[in-house]
This record gives C-alpha cells, structure tokens and sequence, in this order.
C-alpha cells in the first residue's frame, strides 16, 4: 500500500495511481514531526536567536539534534505546559524565537488561556509547535486526539496557522516561521505518510499550492488529507471527472485569491481535513464563498465527535477521513450543482 492511512485501493486503483502520480516529487514515506526535527536542526545552525523549549516530549518533537548541538538554546520545562508558553513570551522580549514543543492537545488546549493572553494579545514571536494532531495520533484516544485546536488558533487575532502535508513541507514551513513575525501554530503529525512535495519548493505563508488543474470540482485539502485527495483525484479522473487539487498549508491567513479563482472555474468545491467539522478548515472556505460567489460545498471532516482508541488506520476509515470518503463527497457535490 502507498500509504499507511489510505483504504480499500483497488488493484486497478493502485495501478492507476502509480502511472498517473509520477509527476509528484516523492521521496519515500516519512512523518511530518521528523520534518519538524529537522527543520529545528537546520535552524539551529542558521540562526542563533531561536531557542527551543519542550514540555517532557524530546523523542516525540524530534528535539534530539537540536539539544545535542545547541544545549545552551534548549529547554526542558517538564510537564509543565503553561509555564513552558509564559516562558516563551518572555524570551521573546530579549529578542529570542523560541520554538515550543508537545503534542497539540497539550499545545492548544491546556493552555489556550496563556497563549491568548500572553502570546497573542501580547503580539509575542512565540511559535508553537504541535506534534500528534488529530485521528492518527492513533490508540492514545479521544483524550489525546485533539480535533478543535485549529479551530482554537485560528480565532486568535494575530494567530497565523500552519498545517503542512507531509516531511518537506513540514521542515520548510519551520524554517519560514523563523523569519516570520508574530504568533503561530504549526501542526503536524505522527504517523509516516508519503513525503511528495519537493525539497526545493520554498514555503510562502499564506499561499495556497495548486497540485492538479481540473474543471468539474475543487478539492481544498490540509494536512494528511492531501495526499489522499491526491488519491481521490485519480480515481475520479478514471470515472471521467476533471478535479483540481489544491493544497491548504496555510488555514490563516487563508489564501482566498486562489479559492475563488478556482471555485469560480468549477462551480462546486469539497473540503477535506483531519480535523472537527466545526472551526476548521471547511468552514473558513464556506465563509468566503458565502462572501463573494456562494456554490455547492460538501465537507469531509469529523463530524462533530471526539475520537478514540485504534490504529490510525482504523480511525480514519471509521471517521471516514480517507480518499473514498472524499470521492463520495465529489459526487454529491456535482450533482447539486
């Protein structure tokens, strides 16, 4: 199987993908966090400023390197979260770019009140990092899966908020959020998924990624789910329907140019995100059709729900997050145009 959270390929399927896919940079699987890791490591050192703290999670945020190399600029605060974010408001006032790191429900949701308070009232360079997001945080369960936390961030005045794909283009969002002023949320995972973005490719915050032109609908896909639009893309292609994929790195500040544009040339759209139906992804999309050019919009999303225990393969079958599901959202989309 390409993909250790893709499902129920058929062998026609896993054919066609391998012919059609071809034209995508794709370097072996790896997971998003090890992106992290190593955008850490390379920033390190580049820049003498950032500063990395992490909340008793060293192995899981792929800090290794970077403690090795730059133990004056490292952290362990311990599993003491809020402390760990006041912290990192206050280095920033000395002209430092702290880094912090552990999984995103303790990155978000333990702590939301000192990051509104401290970090994005304050307008402080704090960026916060966030490992283990969503379903495919896998058998940890509900407790652990955090399914709100862009919903969370993206409230947040000032906060802008990154979701990345896959190993690339987890490492070349950290390095830009170095460069970058202001608050921010980087979200990424565990689970090893292919890596098909180009290592070259520079990361521009804000600016959507369009992965394959089409006519008939728009598939605006986040985080895991683009490689499974990727795969949903194909199947449809097979069925005669033209999709144009476009990849949503950044949920704020959104790139609405690029959906308009799109959703202007195909009059249907479907968005897909590991993420709660609610705050996400989806909804930010719905919000600017419904702005400027409202068109038929289904949602390929956790239906309002918590998770829980099971491998991620499981999880995202159940909670049907998956390029079936988004095939099947493709076709009832069309019809209602």
């Amino acid at each position: 199987m390409l993909y250790s959270v893709s499902f129920k390929l058929t062998a026609y399927n896993i054919k066609l993908i391998a012919n059609k896919m071809k034209k995508y940079t794709n370097t072996g699987s790896k997971d998003t966090r090890s992106g992290f890791g190593a955008g850490m490591t390379e920033l390190g050192q580049k820049n003498e400023n950032v500063v990395a703290l992490c909340a008793d999670l060293i192995g899981s945020l792929k800090f290794d390197d970077f403690k090795k190399n730059h133990p004056e600029r490292f952290f362990q605060i311990g599993i003491a979260e809020a402390n760990m974010i006041g912290i990192a408001a206050g280095l920033t006032i000395g002209g430092k770019i702290p880094f912090t790191g552990t999984f995103a429900n303790f990155s978000t949701g333990r702590v939301y009140d000192q990051i509104r308070q401290s970090v994005a009232y304050s307008g402080k360079n704090v960026k916060i990092c966030a490992s283990h997001a969503g379903l495919t945080l896998g058998e940890d369960g509900a407790t652990h899966q955090i399914l709100e936390d862009i919903g969370l961030m993206k409230m947040l005045p000032g906060m802008t908020v990154i979701n990345t794909c896959d190993f690339n283009q987890t490492k070349a969002a950290t390095l830009a959020l170095a460069d970058h002023k202001g608050p921010a949320y980087l979200r990424f995972g565990r689970p090893v998924v292919p890596n098909f973005t180009s290592a070259e490719e520079p990361f521009v915050i804000g600016k959507a990624i369009m992965l394959n032109e089409g006519t008939d609908v728009t598939i605006i896909a986040t985080g895991h789910l683009v490689w499974e639009a990727l795969i949903a893309a194909e199947t449809l292609h097979a069925k005669g329907i033209s999709v144009e994929v476009i990849n949503i790195h950044t949920i704020k500040p959104l790139d609405e140019q690029a959906i308009l544009k799109s959703v202007a040339k195909t009059g249907c759209v479907v968005t897909a995100e590991e993420h709660n139906i609610l705050g996400g992804l989806g909804e930010s999309v719905a919000r600017i059709l419904a702005l400027n050019n409202p068109k038929p919009q289904e949602f390929v999303a956790v239906k309002d729900s918590f998770g829980e225990s099971g491998t991620p393969e499981q999880l995202m079958d159940k909670y049907k997050l998956n390029n079936q599901a988004i095939v099947e959202a493709v076709e009832r989309v069309i019809i209602r145009k």
